[in-house]
């Protein structure tokens, strides 16, 4: 039987691979610094023995800020309030004060560290009690993009799943093909926090900038000559749109997280890495790790793949039972782990079922268990007799060569209750195309509501053509980085 001390745990990854690789790089953050696995294992001991020092462990909540520029003392913290015994809450820096309050109030934090120095280190060592896993190591606020973040838990095995102590060859880690794995995403996201577990668990040393711009990413790329990006359908949109051109051949594995991406920008990104393969990525802050996997098929347009093994999806009509495939319901997904759970918050038992998690989405799936996404449910505009998929009007928007990015959302209507509103972000004149080789006279010019909507009449039904087109300079986006649809609405 394995002990407690053998059961993977990031503390326990962290110690195993500061013994295997101490002078391994483990993160890189550009313009800041590195850290190697030696130096990340001695400074979280200092912060685990400080926050003991200060009689702070056993479950006790923990914030944690800091801003990107500080990924590595981030990591340092995170890892040093788990071995301390102590919850990491890690929240945005972009938070507002008064977010921050309510968060650190609902989940009854004895402290938010927002710089290293604030501890008094080097005054204790850590307990080098193992963790419990089965007990909460993290709480991770949602975006909150359909209205109150939420305090998703999880547990030390939850975090840690499918990592190996003391894997028998190097190839058995992740992205095993890889020197380097870079990734922009922010601290205190879903997505950050499995960069900071591939930073303890996979092969290349995890790359990072503090704030995203398209130049300095491809730039970070190609210096480090990377095998493996991560990124976002909203990052790999201003890529696209870069000015200038930097040599991304190294690059192996093109990860996209967070939302389906359109046609034209996967198009675009298959053009710009061109030996790369191209994965979509779908799970959420509830459900992780469970995941559905789908490398780029023109075959296939719109899936976002099948559950990774270990997992499961399935489609559950409004009562309950499984509808069989190319039926419309809402997205269930099993997870491989304990499951997560919210924190202090009774809607738990409505989200959480039996190892399965309702995903607030709408899909169905095909034949072959490929699963396709329909909307958000929150976000499906009911107008009249119909019910409208807003992804599948931005699909159509940005399948006009003219438009960098679209949002679909429903606004008010005296007989139908809603219609269908769109934002959308254009290209400046004479801008190519994203992955277009030429340009033909006057494709990329700004064009007016109503081209638009007549180029949509040719891919959507009537009820489905935006009433209302409003032209930004840019889509609002939450601490998350997602499109606030909430934000649009309001502006109508």
């Amino acid at each position: 039987m394995r002990s407690a001390v053998e059961t993977p745990t990031l503390p326990a990854l962290l110690a195993a691979r500061a013994a295997a690789e101490p002078d391994r790089t483990a993160m890189i953050v550009h313009g800041a610094g590195e850290l190697t696995f030696a130096e990340w294992e001695e400074r979280s001991n200092a912060v685990a023995g400080a926050l003991l020092s200060m009689g702070l462990g056993g479950g006790e909540r923990i914030g944690l800020i800091f801003p990107g520029a500080r990924w590595i003392d981030y990591a340092i913290a995170f890892i040093g309030v788990l071995k301390a015994g102590a919850v990491a809450v890690p929240l945005s820096d972009r938070a507002p004060a008064a977010e921050v309050g309510r968060i650190a109030a609902h989940c009854s934090a004895s402290m938010v560290i927002r710089d290293l120095g604030e501890l008094p280190l080097g005054s204790a060592e850590p307990s080098g009690r193992p963790n419990d896993p089965h007990g909460i190591a993290q709480i991770l606020y949602t975006s909150g993009t359909t209205g109150t973040a939420k305090g998703v838990a999880a547990t030390h095995a939850n975090l840690a799943f499918g990592a190996l102590l003391r894997p028998r060859r190097p190839a058995m880690r992740p992205f095993a093909h890889s020197r380097h794995l870079v990734h922009a995403f922010p601290i205190g996201t879903n997505a950050g926090q499995m960069m900071l577990v591939n930073a303890l668990n996979a092969h290349p040393a995890v790359v990072t900038l503090p704030v995203f711009t398209p130049d300095r990413f491809a730039r970070l790329i190609a210096e480090h000559r990377a095998g493996t990006v991560f990124l976002v359908p909203a990052m790999a949109i201003e890529l696209l749109g870069r000015g200038e051109r930097h040599d991304l051949s190294s690059v192996l594995l093109l990860g996209s997280a967070a939302a389906p991406l359109p046609a034209a920008v996967a198009t675009g990104l298959a053009g710009m890495f061109p030996n790369a393969t191209i994965t979509n990525y779908y799970t959420s802050t509830e459900a992780a790790p469970a995941q559905t996997i789908m490398i780029v098929d023109p075959e296939r347009p719109g899936s976002v793949g099948r559950a990774a093994v270990g997992g499961a999806v399935r489609v559950v009509s409004p009562d309950g039972d499984v509808l069989p495939p190319g039926e419309t319901g809402e997205v269930w997904m099993r997870s491989p782990a304990a499951p997560r759970s919210y924190y202090n918050d009774p809607s738990t038992a409505s989200v959480f079922r039996d190892g399965w998690i309702r995903m607030g989405d709408l899909g169905r799936l095909d034949e072959d268990g490929y699963l396709y996404l329909v909307d958000r449910e929150s976000d499906v505009i009911k107008s009249g007799a119909f019910k409208v998929s807003t992804l599948k009007v931005e699909e159509a928007l940005h399948a006009h060569p003219a438009v960098v990015e679209a949002a679909a959302y429903g606004v008010p209507h005296p007989v139908l209750g809603a219609a269908v509103a769109a934002a959308v972000v254009l290209r400046a004149p004479g801008e190519r195309p994203a992955g277009a080789g030429g340009q033909r006279p006057g494709e990329a010019a700004p064009v007016s509501a109503p081209t638009l909507r007549a180029f949509l009449g040719e891919r959507l039904a009537r009820h489905e053509i935006p009433s209302e087109i409003v032209t930004m300079d840019a889509l609002p986006r939450n601490n998350g980085g997602k499109v606030d649809k909430r934000a649009l609405r309001a502006r109508a």
